[in-house]
C-alpha cells in the first residue's frame, strides 16, 4: 500500500499567532491545550455564549444520531466539528440552525433558554446555515437567490440598492459571480459560492458551514478561509464542519470530535494533529493509503471505449480518449475545464453533435443514457441530489432503481432478491447504519454517496465513470472507495476517474488526460507528477488552450 503523502512533503502546521480584536487591537488569549468537558470553547470561559446546547439528543427512527451532546459557541471563534460519516456532525449543525428539533436537551441563545426553535426563529436570532446539499432556486438569478426572503423593498417594490448590496457582499467574499446569471446554469462550485453569499446577506452572528469547500478549488478554498478569518475578527461565530482535516487545523480555534452520535472531546485546534483527530474519530489509528497503482494496459488490447473527436452543445470540443479493460484513467483539469461535460457526453447524458463513440467494439454517432446503461456503461454523477438519488425513497429502492428488471418476474419486483443485493452492497461499502429500509434523504452526505455508488454497481458494468466519488466522504470511507475503484479494475472494468482532489487521480490512475476548455489537451503519466507540479502544468495548459481558443 502507498501512503497518501508519498508524492509530496507532509503539510506543516501553520504558525498560529493570537488573532487581534478589530475593536481593541489587542491579541486574544492563546488557546489552552486542555480539552473541555462540556463542549465549550476552551479559549474563553468568561463571555456569555451566543448559542449553547446541553445534553442534546436526536433519533431518526431506530438510529440514534445524537446522544447527550454539549456544544458552546462563542463570539469571535471558529469551532470545527469533525467525525466520520454518520457521526452526527451535520445533525448537530442543523439543530443549531433550527432545521432539526432536538428530542431532548436544552438550547440557549445569549444565555436564555429557548422553547420552539426553527429556521425562522434562528435567522431572527442571527443563526444561519450553509448546508452541504445546496438549496437554491434554479430559475432565479444569483442576486435573487442571495437576497431571497431578505430583499430591500418598499410596498413590495424592490430597491435598486439590492444591486449595491450584492456588490458589497461579492467584494467581501472575493467571489467572481455574475449577479444576473441563472443559478441553474452555474457549475456546482459556483452554486456553493451563492450559498455562502446567501448566508452573509443575512448578517448572521452564527454561521454553520457544512462542508463548504467540497466543490471548491484550492485557490477558492484559500479565499473562503480568508473570509472565515474576517468573520471571526468581526466577532462572529463560525461552525466549520469538514472532512478536510488539514483545513480544520488551519482555520479553526476549537475542535469538537464526534463519533457515533457522541461528543468524544472538545479542545483547542492548536493542541490537535491530523493523526490525533483521526484516532479520536475512529477509535483507532488510520493512515490514508491508496491501493498499489495498476500498470498501464497493453496498447494491443482492444479498448472498451474510444471517443474520437466528440463534441456537444454543452462545451465539449473535439475530445478524444481511449480506455481499455481493467484500466483506471484519470481526467485532470481545473474547475470549469470541461471534465464533467466530457463525462456526460460519454455517458449519453448530453447528445453528441460531432464525432463518434466506440463502446465494446461498436461505433456510434448517436448515444443516450438508456442505451449506455443497457450495454454496461454507467456514471456516478457529481451532484447526488439533482442527478443521482431519490431522497424520499429508501436506500433499497435507490440501489435497485436503475436495474429493476434484474429483480422482476412478469413485472413484479422480487423483494427478497432486491433486499439481498442492496444489503450486500451496503455492507461492502460500510454504510452506517447498513439498514436499507431507511429513507436515503435522512442519511449523512457520505452515506448518501455510498448509496449512489451502490446504485450503479448493481448492473455489473463493464465501464464506470466516477465524477467526484469521494465528495463529502470521511477519511475512513475514502479508503473503502479507493479499494472499490481498484477492485473494479481488477475485475476488468474500465474506469474513468474525475476528482477535484488531484492527489486521488494521481495515485489511482495508470494514465491521465488533461482537460481545458472542453478539449483533451494531452496525456500525462500520473506517476511522475506531484500535486504542485500538476497544478502548474494545468495552469500552463489552460493558458495555451485559451490562447488558441
Amino acid at each position: 500500500m502507498r501512503s497518501a503523502r508519498s508524492s509530496r512533503t507532509p503539510p506543516r502546521r501553520r504558525s498560529r499567532r493570537p488573532p487581534t480584536s478589530p475593536a481593541s487591537g489587542r491579541a486574544r488569549p492563546a488557546p489552552s491545550p486542555s480539552p473541555s468537558s462540556d463542549g465549550s470553547d476552551p479559549m474563553d470561559t468568561t463571555t456569555t455564549p451566543l448559542v449553547e446546547l446541553s445534553g442534546v439528543s436526536k433519533r431518526f427512527g431506530g438510529t440514534q444520531a445524537l446522544d447527550g451532546v454539549d456544544l458552546v459557541l462563542r463570539a469571535g471563534a471558529v469551532h470545527a466539528l469533525v467525525g466520520e460519516n454518520g457521526a452526527g456532525k451535520s445533525t448537530l449543525g442543523k439543530i443549531v440552525a433550527g432545521l432539526y428539533a432536538p428530542d431532548s436537551g436544552e438550547l440557549r441563545v445569549d444565555g436564555e433558554a429557548v422553547g420552539r426553535w426553527d429556521p425562522v426563529r434562528a435567522q431572527r436570532s442571527g443563526v444561519v446555515m450553509i448546508a452541504q446539499e445546496l438549496s437554491l432556486v434554479d430559475d432565479l438569478t444569483v442576486e435573487e437567490n442571495v437576497f431571497l426572503g431578505v430583499e430591500a423593498s418598499t410596498a413590495g417594490i424592490l430597491h435598486r440598492r439590492n444591486g449595491e448590496r450584492f456588490e458589497t457582499l461579492r467584494a467581501l467574499a472575493d467571489f467572481e459571480l455574475d449577479a444576473k446569471a441563472r443559478v441553474g446554469d452555474l457549475r456546482i462550485a459556483d452554486q456553493q459560492k451563492v450559498e455562502i453569499m446567501r448566508a452573509l446577506a443575512r448578517d448572521a452572528r452564527v454561521i454553520v458551514m457544512d462542508e463548504p469547500t467540497s466543490s471548491l478549488t484550492a485557490h477558492e478554498t484559500e479565499r473562503l478561509h480568508r473570509l472565515v478569518v474576517q468573520l471571526r475578527e468581526q466577532g462572529r461565530s463560525v461552525v466549520y464542519v469538514s472532512h478536510f482535516l488539514d483545513a480544520v487545523l488551519e482555520v479553526a480555534d476549537t475542535v469538537t470530535i464526534m463519533r457515533d452520535g457522541v461528543r468524544v472531546r472538545t479542545g483547542a485546534a492548536a493542541s490537535e494533529t491530523k493523526a490525533s483527530m483521526v484516532q479520536a474519530m475512529l477509535g483507532r489509528e488510520l493512515s490514508v493509503t491508496f491501493p498499489d497503482r495498476r500498470p498501464a494496459a497493453d496498447p494491443e488490447v482492444e479498448p472498451v471505449l474510444v471517443a474520437d473527436r466528440i463534441a456537444t452543445a454543452t462545451g465539449v470540443e473535439e475530445a478524444s480518449l481511449v480506455v481499455r479493460p481493467g484500466e483506471i484513467v484519470g481526467l485532470l483539469g481545473l474547475v470549469g475545464s470541461g471534465r464533467s461535460e466530457i463525462a456526460r457526453a460519454l455517458a449519453g447524458a448530453d447528445p453528441l453533435t460531432a464525432g463518434t463513440l466506440t463502446f465494446r467494439g461498436t461505433t456510434r454517432t448517436r448515444w443516450n443514457t438508456r442505451r449506455a446503461i443497457a450495454e454496461g456503461l454507467v456514471m456516478v454523477p457529481e451532484d447526488r441530489h439533482a442527478q443521482g438519488l431519490v431522497l424520499q425513497r429508501s436506500v433499497r429502492e435507490n440501489i435497485s432503481l436503475a436495474f429493476l428488471d434484474r429483480f422482476a418476474t412478469a413485472g413484479v419486483i422480487r423483494r427478497s432478491a432486491e433486499r439481498t443485493e442492496a444489503t450486500a452492497l451496503a455492507e461492502a461499502l460500510s454504510m452506517r447504519p447498513p439498514r436499507i429500509g431507511l429513507e436515503v434523504g435522512g442519511l449523512s452526505g457520505g452515506n448518501q454517496q455510498k448509496a449512489l455508488l451502490a446504485k450503479w454497481l448493481v448492473g455489473d458494468p463493464s465501464f464506470v465513470i466516477l465524477d467526484e466519488p469521494t465528495r463529502g466522504v470521511d477519511i475512513g470511507a475514502k479508503a473503502t472507495i479507493y479499494q472499490l475503484v481498484a477492485d473494479l479494475a481488477d475485475r476488468g472494468v474500465g474506469v474513468l476517474l474525475i476528482s477535484s482532489e488531484h492527489e486521488e487521480v494521481l495515485a489511482l490512475s495508470s494514465r491521465a488526460y488533461t482537460v481545458s476548455n472542453g478539449r483533451i489537451a494531452g496525456e500525462v503519466d500520473p506517476a511522475v507528477f506531484g500535486v504542485g507540479d500538476l497544478l502548474a502544468h494545468l495552469f500552463s495548459v489552460e493558458q495555451e488552450i485559451g490562447a488558441i481558443a
